[in-house]
């Protein structure tokens, strides 16, 4: 797939309120017309962009084996987003802002399997560093299922200014940790919030560690020590969407 088309509604209205100065073409499927389509329109209207009607066949041949949803767009170089965009993503955000922080996964299937739950949790944001960390490959695009191209994905050069940037807009780090007191379950997560989760086996770096304002745990009541990092990041972010829609 190009790396320069992107498709789905959440990441193309995010596009077209934050960052419509990176938009080249807008596509959308012709037979699609409902609510959210005509927010779309809207919004391109506004940006002074045409939609192209693109036929299912084509959107299919460009978008294989993902949900885009009959919305794309063609964007300047990769939709991978940098650390200045922090506070436009933060500033715009529909509620209190939820972002996930992954501290250096190195397995290509886990990371897309986080972001794959970052999408159905519809996180604000996903944020990762640059080096010690798999990077957007083939296999994590296919494992996320699409929500590389539908989950705003942050590359820093340093995640522990990242997270102090974040703390600075008023955010909440919240690091998991084996040894930490406190539990996940005792924990008010209903405000702007981060959640950071380290690689495998190592769990978070102790400078990451120290950035964070709070440490809580996943209890574990077997006989493993701690659990896959995106079975983890799943129960984190399910976690707070509890608390905050029911």
């Amino acid at each position: 797939m190009d790396k320069n088309l992107v498709c789905g509604l959440h990441v193309v209205r995010m596009l077209l309120t934050r960052f419509p100065e990176r938009i080249l073409e807008l596509y959308c499927l012709g037979t699609r017309d409902d609510k959210r389509m005509e927010e779309i329109q809207i919004l391109a209207r506004r940006q002074g962009l045409k939609l192209h009607n693109i036929g299912k066949r084509e959107f299919d041949s460009w978008f294989p084996d993902m949900a885009h949803q009959g919305v794309g767009a063609r964007v300047k170089g990769s939709i991978l987003l940098a650390e200045p965009d922090l506070p436009t993503l933060v500033e715009q955000s529909e509620g209190d802002p939820f972002i996930l922080a992954l501290d250096g996964i190195q397995d290509p299937h886990n990371l897309g399997a986080c972001l794959r739950t970052a999408d159905a949790a519809n996180v604000t944001a996903v944020i990762m560093p640059k080096d010690r960390s798999v990077g957007i490959t083939p296999v994590v695009r296919k494992v996320a299922s699409g929500a590389t191209e539908t989950v705003p994905i942050v590359q820093v050069t340093n995640l522990t200014r990242s997270l102090i940037t974040l703390k600075e807009l008023g955010l909440w780090v919240i690091g998991t940790a084996v040894d930490a007191k406190q539990s996940l379950y005792q924990t008010d997560l209903k405000g702007p919030v981060v959640m950071v989760l380290g690689a495998e086996g190592v769990g978070l770096r102790r400078l990451t560690a120290d950035t964070c304002d709070l440490l809580v745990t996943l209890p574990m009541y077997g006989t493993v020590e701690s659990l896959n990092v995106s079975v983890a990041t799943g129960i984190c972010l399910y976690e707070v969407l509890r608390q905050r829609k029911f």
